[in-house]
């Protein structure tokens, strides 16, 4: 082997030797090349030969399971933990735990102000809006002002009158119909044709000829 790969292998293994002491957790070769190889840009190959190389040497332990090779520390090396040790470590996992919690919902209460401020109108866009509805207002002051300067108005008598008035001749247009409708009526009933017939010799033109309805009263 040159001593550049020497070189390289030797930083390798130390950087996979100190990943799996640090982690102290079993990785496949795959899941040790994914979580390195950005920031150290290691090779799948060179991750799983060296790999392999540290549990020849005893540095570290290798299990099959299933038919993938496991890969963790050797637990030798690290110190006999107490029950208190483990009952603190228990309680600070609680509380981190906790914390990470809480961190969360600050979070999504933080993502959902952005989200709320992302779509409100920006100074600018507020100035440019109010200026718009200034100028409406004004628009608006002025017709209801020359509304008000008109000498047209109608008052509520003549507006009782012209709804007395249609009220008549809505009350003689149904009485006229009904009127024409009942002779036609009694005309067809000794005529030999049909009513579209006789309305067409006679000239009569319905309502509906003219695509008119009566209206509500």
């Amino acid at each position: 082997m040159s001593k550049g790969r020497a070189e390289a292998a030797a930083g390798a293994a130390g950087i996979l030797l100190r990943y799996l002491r640090e982690q102290n957790r079993p990785y496949s070769a795959q899941d040790v090349f994914g979580n390195l190889q950005r920031e150290h840009g290691l090779g799948k190959a060179v991750v799983v030969k060296t790999l392999e190389q540290l549990a020849q040497q005893g540095k570290i332990k290798e299990k099959m399971y299933g038919k993938q090779k496991i890969y963790f520390a050797d637990q030798d090396q690290f110190d006999m933990v107490s029950d208190a040790d483990l009952q603190g470590l228990d309680a600070k996992i609680v509380a981190l735990t906790a914390k990470v919690q809480s961190l969360q919902q600050s979070c999504r209460y933080m993502e959902a102000e952005l989200k709320e401020l992302s779509s409100a109108l920006t100074t600018p866009e507020m100035r440019k809006e109010i200026e718009k509805l200034k100028k409406e207002c004004t628009g608006y002051r002025e017709r209801l002002k020359n509304i008000k300067a008109a000498t047209n108005h109608v008052t509520p008598e003549e507006k009782e009158q012209v709804y007395r008035e249609r009220q008549k001749y809505y009350k003689e247009w149904r009485k006229r119909k009904r009127m024409a409708t009942e002779l036609s009526d009694a005309i067809l009933e000794g005529y030999p044709k049909s009513k579209k017939q006789f309305f067409e010799e006679v000239g009569i033109e319905t309502d509906e000829d003219c695509n008119v309805t009566l209206p509500d009263p």
